[in-house]
């Protein structure tokens, strides 16, 4: 049975709290894990969640402030350490390479798995797999950043009623799904689009084309609301999010369910982000992220 959920590692921003770790959030997508983000302590926090090294496919890392990328190290080092027996893919900001090297081979440790790297440097596809792209488009932030979208192909959607009208059952099902048309029924004929996923992942950047392109359209949005909407000011002049900003953004994108996180540790109510998002007109599934929560991607529609 295929599983498709986010864990939330840490939810913190610059300066993690007593109940918020510094950044980490896994996405379990079927048989791959995605790793976003590795703060400093998300390899500890991998073990309080259930998340093992074996469970990693990916790292992708948005950009290279402490918060988002000092847990490398210590992610890398485990992967080696337990032998992970599948090649891991890290995706970075190309401009940032310098500073993966420092993180990769911070200390001494015997390498025993292939981590091929593969950077970012301009918007687009980075990877197809069986059942996902992975896109990346660049934010706005004070360091480059990228971030991520995930993209099921579209599939097809079998229509029982018109198999029955067309005579078409058992083994003619699979023929036709197969070959396109049978006896001069079409494919068309008996079924539909079935749209595939979509999920997103927006760390810090300010509204801009990029937050627009990685939202359009999501299942799931994964976005930053560092700041409440009285700090606006704080928001642009750092190059981050309110509640309020990230909320409109996903309305408008059609998002169906929205999870706010990486929250200032300025604020001690963490209600007060709901209320700000929905003040701002977002109407699907909202979840103010916590850590160690478990988020299921919602169902096809």
């Amino acid at each position: 049975m295929s599983v498709r959920e986010l864990v939330v590692l840490g939810t913190a921003s610059q300066v993690p709290t007593r109940h918020r770790n510094h950044n980490g959030y896994l996405l379990r997508w079927d048989g791959e894990g995605i790793l976003f983000d590795p703060g400093e302590g998300t390899q500890r926090q991998m073990l309080r969640a259930g998340v093992a090294a074996h469970d990693l496919n990916r790292i992708c890392v948005t950009h290279f402030h402490g918060d988002h990328s000092l847990g490398l190290a210590g992610v890398i080092q485990r992967i080696n350490l337990d032998r992970v027996p599948h090649d891991i893919t890290a995706h970075y900001p190309k401009s940032g390479q310098r500073f993966f090297d420092r993180l990769r081979y911070s200390t001494a440790y015997r390498e025993t798995v292939d981590i091929r790297q593969a950077p970012v440097s301009r918007d687009g596809v980075l990877a197809t797999a069986p059942g996902y792209t992975l896109e990346a488009r660049k934010l706005s932030h004070p360091v480059e950043s990228y971030g991520y979208r995930i993209v099921e192909p579209d599939g097809r959607r079998m229509l029982p009623e018109r198999l029955a009208a067309h005579g078409i059952k058992g083994p003619d099902v699979g023929r036709i799904q197969r070959e396109g048309s049978l006896r001069g029924v079409s494919l068309d004929d008996v079924s539909e689009v079935r749209r595939g996923q979509r999920f997103a992942f927006v760390m810090d950047t300010r509204l801009c084309d990029g937050v627009h392109a990685l939202a359009e359209g999501c299942d799931m949005l994964v976005i930053e609301s560092t700041f409440l909407e009285e700090d606006t000011a704080l928001a642009v002049e750092h190059g981050h999010l309110t509640a309020g900003q990230a909320a409109r953004a996903a309305q408008d994108a059609g998002v169906r369910h929205l999870v706010l996180t990486h929250f200032s540790q300025r604020y001690s109510d963490p209600d007060e982000f709901e209320r700000q998002a929905r003040a701002a007109g977002f109407e699907g599934e909202l979840t103010v992220a916590h850590d160690l929560l478990r988020v299921p991607v919602p169902k096809r529609r």
